[in-house]
């Protein structure tokens, strides 16, 4: 018997026991569908904190600065830095934030609203862009102009979407509306389109602070963000003579700390869904002994007919493998349908738009590992088929 025969055979097995191989391939199919969910959801998360991340600026950091008795650093101070060292440094702005006042438009007041001041560099730091009209200029800054750049919440919300050239009241003064932010978030109160952007010198003048606190610095290249953050601390602590004058933080170093954390608990997630394979083979090698007794006498007179060890031995291992192999696929099949429930499951629950993304890699390799499983368990039954006595498998009642 050659090995198509011996599939063949295989398959009508399976066939002639529907409920059971469909009992038994349960747990490979629960296995192979939540390893391909886990991952789906592990890359999913990652490809959306990353494009969070990405939109903050990965390839920017944020410097706080404490001040070292009456000395602290000015605008003109950091961009001298940024402007000595344009070989790793590429642009810097401040980053005031924190409340200026009472914001008003007409009769309502606005609580939720994020404020920030900055100069005509941020945004490109940031990556962030102007819709309509245009973005905070150096000649704002310089002259402490009372104008602003808004989020598109404020202005579908409070404007019906015209708000160039309308006003904003904020601590009892008026600041013309010059531009509108690209959408960011979902549009709502709570969303980064709840925004107001300032000149750094007039919230400077609103807040009374007289020192800026915080600036955003961009590098040119992000393999070199590591030799961009030590030039940075240098360059500060030369300053300051200090180095607990200054915090500096990258957003990258916190997207690779949360791709660890995430890696890990998808790893961990993974194995937990992986015992399902192994209980899944288990379960295998428990029917394929109980065929194996219940085929005694079938393989008694396959042998007595010249069958040899090895073609009974390989018939029994195809079965389990094409059992195994059969509930991966399936499982495969419900991974994914699972995918794209859990995928509507967190629009609808936690208002995100993270998609559970299957990876080839993570189907193949749970599929793999299914047949696999399926040899591996199926061999010891198989060699015990193998090995039976014709005359006593003819005995066998």
């Amino acid at each position: 018997m050659n090995f198509a025969q011996c599939f063949s055979l295989a398959i009508k097995n399976i066939a002639a026991n529907k409920t059971r191989s469909i009992l038994t391939m349960l747990g490979i199919i629960i296995g192979v569908a939540a390893v391909i969910v886990i991952t789906g959801l592990g890359n999913g998360m990652d490809i959306y904190m990353r494009e969070s991340f990405e939109s903050m600026g990965t390839n920017s950091f944020s410097i706080y600065v404490y001040g070292r008795g009456d000395k602290y650093l000015t605008a003109d101070d950091m961009q001298e830095i940024v402007d000595d060292n344009q070989d790793l440094l590429d642009k810097a702005s401040p980053e005031l934030s924190g409340s200026p006042g009472t914001i008003k438009i007409g009769t309502s007041t606005l609580g939720a609203t994020q404020v920030a001041g900055v100069n005509e560099q941020y945004f490109d730091i940031k990556g962030l862009k102007v819709d309509k009209g245009r973005n905070i200029q150096y000649i704002d800054c310089e002259k402490r102009m009372q104008v602003c750049v808004i989020g598109t919440y404020i202005n579908q919300s409070f404007f019906a979407g015209r708000g160039i050239g309308e006003s904003i009241k904020i601590a009892g003064s008026d600041y013309k509306v010059i531009g509108i932010m690209e959408k960011k978030g979902d549009g709502s109160e709570y969303s980064a389109d709840n925004c107001i952007f300032l000149p750094y010198s007039t919230v400077s003048r609103l807040s009374g602070k007289g020192n800026i606190d915080s600036f955003a610095v961009s590098f040119k290249d992000s393999d070199k963000a590591a030799d961009a953050k030590k030039l940075i601390e240098g360059k500060l602590t030369e300053y300051f003579g200090s180095s607990d004058a200054f915090y500096v933080s990258s957003i990258s170093e916190y997207l690779e700390e949360f791709t660890r954390m995430s890696n890990i608990m998808v790893t961990i997630l993974t194995l937990i869904a992986g015992i399902s394979l192994v209980v899944g083979g288990i379960g295998i090698m428990n029917i394929m002994l109980v065929s194996v007794t219940e085929r005694t006498k079938e393989i008694g007179i396959r042998k007595a007919l010249g069958a040899k060890e090895k073609t009974i031995l390989t018939q029994f291992v195809i079965e389990a493998a094409m059992t195994s192999a059969i509930g991966g696929i399936i499982g495969i099949i419900f991974g994914y349908i699972f995918s794209g429930v859990a995928t509507e499951l967190i629009v609808q629950i936690l208002q995100e738009s993270i998609t559970v993304v299957p990876t080839i890699t993570a189907v193949l390799t749970a599929f793999g590992i299914s047949a696999g499983i399926g040899i591996f368990f199926g061999f010891m039954p198989a060699k015990k088929a193998a090995k039976l006595n014709p005359i006593d498998a003819l005995r066998y009642d």
